[in-house]
């Protein structure tokens, strides 16, 4: 066994000793200042990745760095209360080993959110845009030894993120009045952010949002055949550059997320609903 496998049967087997027997079916990853959907998980659990054996510690902002465990849409769930990154130091193989332990302990779905960028120039600072599809920029994390007991050794990456959630999240929105936005989503290693010329250039080869996190999570989570549902919230806009005055701001990035958090909410727990 690989001290990557171990690492990971490590803490899955600690977190299934925390969990008092519940078996959650979806795996949820809430991105910056989109931790307060975990207020919506029933009877909870609260899990921090400090207290998980080899686990990593999120540093971000808004990251508090726990796993939630509880009923959500009527199922049992399990919640990334913030992520690990590439930029925090953490290498690739423990960016991904959250997502690996909730793949051991049987999650059947994967829920991704983030804050994002828009370099698309129709998007507008709040909106929501369901991922239909990426661009990595950022190291691969199924390099190295394949896995076996989590999948192939060149996983097909035609449908990232699965059209049947897409089309229901779709359905919700318009049911609840919520206005969504549909785009591709770059990868890169941060932890700066953008310049102008690099917003221009994400959205030449095909990138309607950039980001410092969330694709390495889809990779091996389709590595092992997971659906995966993913949504940014547009928290800064690539036009806004065009203003000299203007400065990216990470404590406004977070508050831009919270103002959205609600209708994520919303579209989150009615997907789970429907599962």
């Amino acid at each position: 066994m690989t001290d990557t496998l171990r690492a990971i049967h490590a803490a899955s087997d600690a977190l299934v000793e925390r969990m008092g027997g519940r078996k959650p079916q979806i795996g949820i990853v809430l991105g910056s200042g989109l931790g307060m959907l975990a207020d919506q998980i029933e009877n909870p659990i609260v899990i921090p990745y400090s207290e998980l054996p080899g686990f990593p510690v999120s540093t971000a902002i808004g990251h508090k760095g726990n796993f939630i465990v509880g009923t959500l849409g009527g199922k049992c769930v399990i919640a990334m209360q913030g992520r690990i990154h590439y930029y925090e130091g953490y290498p690739m193989h423990l960016v991904v080993l959250p997502i690996r332990v909730m793949i051991r302990i049987g999650i059947q779905y994967l829920f991704v959110s983030n804050a994002a960028g828009g370099t698309n120039l129709s998007f507008h600072v709040g909106d929501l845009m369901i991922i239909r599809d990426h661009i990595n920029l950022i190291p691969n994390p199924l390099i190295g030894p394949n896995l076996d007991e989590f999948g192939p050794r060149f996983p097909d990456m035609t449908r990232p993120y699965d059209p049947g959630l897409i089309l229901k999240a779709e359905e919700i929105a318009a049911w609840e009045g919520i206005s969504l936005q549909k785009g591709v989503y770059v990868a890169v290693t941060g932890p700066c952010y953008e310049t102008p010329a690099e917003y221009r250039y994400f959205r030449n080869i095909g990138a309607d949002a950039v980001g410092m996190s969330t694709v390495p999570e889809v990779i091996v989570a389709r590595h092992s055949s997971i659906p995966v549902f993913g949504m940014s919230v547009i928290t800064d806009v690539a036009h806004a550059t065009d203003d000299e005055d203007y400065v990216t701001d990470g404590e406004a990035i977070v508050e831009a997320a919270n103002a959205a958090a609600d209708r994520m909410t919303v579209i989150f727990k009615r997907l789970v609903e429907q599962l």
